[in-house]
């Protein structure tokens, strides 16, 4: 912390950007799918496949986003690749909004590329702001990030919304992309003036050739980085998803679910350090997928309010770690791999959405057309995936066995 106030550096002022910058991401996560069906409905006939297939493009955009710039961030510079983000915000917005004047043989491809921009400023955000969090907290990586990462769901409170708001007076579904660009500003104008970090990597004097070294050294790394497949696939699919599979199901908009959640994971992401503390790291994961998979399984089979938001708040509970603490656990157990690795971990959770996102909404239509009923399909779509934190539990419990096997018989070699 000396080194960072030495360099005129602010602490708290970058926090506050990153803060709002991820805010911005999650709002706009948020309104997405909560407008999803408006847009669907507008650009694409009504399409289930489509429209997951324009949602996860921002995933997809965010994955390589975050692959290209996390080695390469020291050379380009923090506070660029914030501007960048901004930037890519507010153009996403316009773009987006503009396929409501497109001609219909244009506006999927107008709003297919306002979510790539999308992707492209989520990823400068996150490919940013979490090395950038390791750098200035480096002793309370995993508390910080849970506390930056609880910001994630205020955005998607936030989105969900205002979104449901201006479905009840009928509002443009673009008006409501366009509320996107707002806090885009705003974190534009604070980072004017400020001074950023350089990642922990270089601070320890490591090159980029070194921080790929890093990772190729250590085989275990790739088992986090396929285990983010499944954990943000448990977080994120279901959260992109609920809107338009389950409000016709449920008797309720399904992005109240989303908002419900959200509120769940603001609070709990406070507190996620005396419980890892308490438990370990993967002993949160491990817990969580615990929770994740039963909450999914009643959310599967939810046919009424009460029993959806009994459901969903099983699965928030599970869900409101995993992806920062999936994150905290690359920055502390590989620090020579730098942003790359939180980068890298960051990309495999986005690339996931992307392929599993379509996959559900294909689900749900081949289940719609060959007869099942709107609350069969998205019963079938739900039930898939909760195959996921049922892997995660057996992996996880895995992990854990061995660890503490490990520390066993470390601590009796040494009493020896």
């Amino acid at each position: 912390m000396d080194r960072i106030q030495s360099g005129g550096i602010n602490p708290r002022k970058l926090f506050i950007i990153g803060v709002i910058a991820l805010f911005t991401s999650a709002l706009s996560a948020s309104l997405r799918p909560a407008l999803g069906a408006d847009i669907s409905n507008d650009a694409f006939g009504g399409s289930g496949e489509l429209i997951t297939t324009a949602l996860g493009v921002a995933f997809l955009s965010f994955a390589i986003t975050t692959f290209i710039i996390s080695p390469l961030l020291d050379r380009i510079g923090m506070k660029q690749t914030m501007i960048a983000a901004g930037v890519c915000f507010i153009a996403a917005a316009l773009t987006i909004a503009a396929g409501h004047w497109a001609p219909p043989e244009w506006a999927y491809r107008t709003v297919w590329l306002g979510m790539v921009l999308n992707g492209i400023g989520w990823g400068c955000t996150e490919g940013t702001i979490n090395p950038m969090t390791a750098a200035i907290y480096p002793e309370d990586k995993t508390h910080r990030l849970n506390v930056l990462h609880a910001w994630w769901p205020a955005g998607l409170i936030a989105g969900g919304l205002i979104g449901y708001g201006l479905g009840i007076v009928k509002a443009p579904w673009y008006l409501g992309i366009l509320i996107i660009a707002i806090p885009a500003i705003v974190f534009l104008f604070l980072i004017k003036g400020e001074n950023f970090p350089k990642t922990e990597s270089h601070d320890l004097g490591v090159s980029g050739r070194e921080m790929l070294t890093e990772i190729v050294r250590n085989p275990s790394f790739f088992i986090w980085f396929a285990l983010m497949f499944l954990t943000a696939s448990t977080e994120l699919a279901p959260g992109q998803w609920v809107d338009i599979a389950l409000t016709d199901v449920v008797g309720m908009r399904g992005i109240l679910l989303l908002v419900f959640v959200s509120g769940i994971m603001f609070v709990m992401r406070h507190f996620a350090g005396p419980i890892a503390h308490r438990i370990s790291s993967v002993g949160l994961l491990f817990v969580s997928s615990i929770f994740a998979f039963v909450g999914l399984l009643l959310l599967s089979n939810a046919h009424n309010p009460a029993m959806a938001l009994f459901a969903a708040a099983i699965w928030g509970i599970g869900v409101c770690f995993m992806w920062p603490t999936m994150l905290a656990i690359a920055a502390e157990r590989y620090p020579r791999g730098g942003a790359w690795t939180i980068g890298l971990i960051a990309s495999a959770g986005a690339l996931a959405i992307h392929i599993v996102l379509p996959k559900l909404g294909k689900i749900y239509d081949v289940a719609l057309k060959s007869g099942a009923t709107k609350a069969e399909a998205a019963t079938t779509s739900f039930e898939t995936i909760a195959y996921f934190p049922a892997i995660l539990v057996v992996a996880f419990g895995l992990i854990l066995l061995v660890e503490k096997l490990t520390a066993f018989r470390v601590a009796a070699s040494e009493q020896r």
